[in-house]
């Protein structure tokens, strides 16, 4: 969903979204504030944070980790899509961040694999093929904003299977 300038109750802005730390994950850590395609910006900000966590834990903590940052994410995008006056403002990339560090827990290793990742993510996320359209347009509220792009890295996910599956 998109949305321009005049809809919003407050124009967000560095101060804005360092008032509150629900802001601050929202906007992905100010990434959502890029004035152009911040949704790819936050999305970039999955990889630093993917890398930092990821080794730190087995593998079945960081999923598990990976749900309580979802859960987060539908905490703090809904509180700031309300504060906002706009429930899926293009500036709260929390959701792309969780959704690309879930595609990287699975993309094979390498540089290749990784920008495939990240482009294909982005595609997905963009383009909003059914069942996405869908849900992004249905669903409301923080577990909408988060929901679509967790389809988008299912999407993501199963081309990289697929594409791995022909060059291999």
């Amino acid at each position: 969903m998109t949305t321009s300038d005049t809809e919003l109750k407050i124009l967000p802005n560095w101060d804005f979204v360092l008032s509150h730390p629900a802001r601050l994950f929202a906007f992905g850590f100010g990434a959502g504030l890029f004035p152009r395609s911040p949704g790819t910006m936050g999305t970039l900000v999955g990889f630093p944070l993917y890398w930092y966590l990821a080794p730190r834990f087995p593998d079945a903590l960081f999923i598990i980790i990976l749900v309580g940052l979802f859960a987060l994410g539908v905490w703090v995008c809904d509180r700031t899509g309300q504060e906002l006056g706009v429930e899926d403002y293009g500036g709260i990339v929390w959701d792309e961040i969780v959704a690309f560090m879930l595609v990287l827990f699975f993309t094979p290793a390498g540089f290749f694999w990784q920008v495939l990742a990240f482009s294909l993510f982005r595609l997905f996320d963009i383009w909003k093929p059914e069942p996405i359209r869908h849900f992004d347009k249905t669903w409301h509220g923080g577990l909408g904003v988060m929901f679509d792009d967790i389809l988008a890295a299912g999407y993501t996910l199963l081309s990289l299977a697929i594409i791995k599956s022909v060059l291999t």
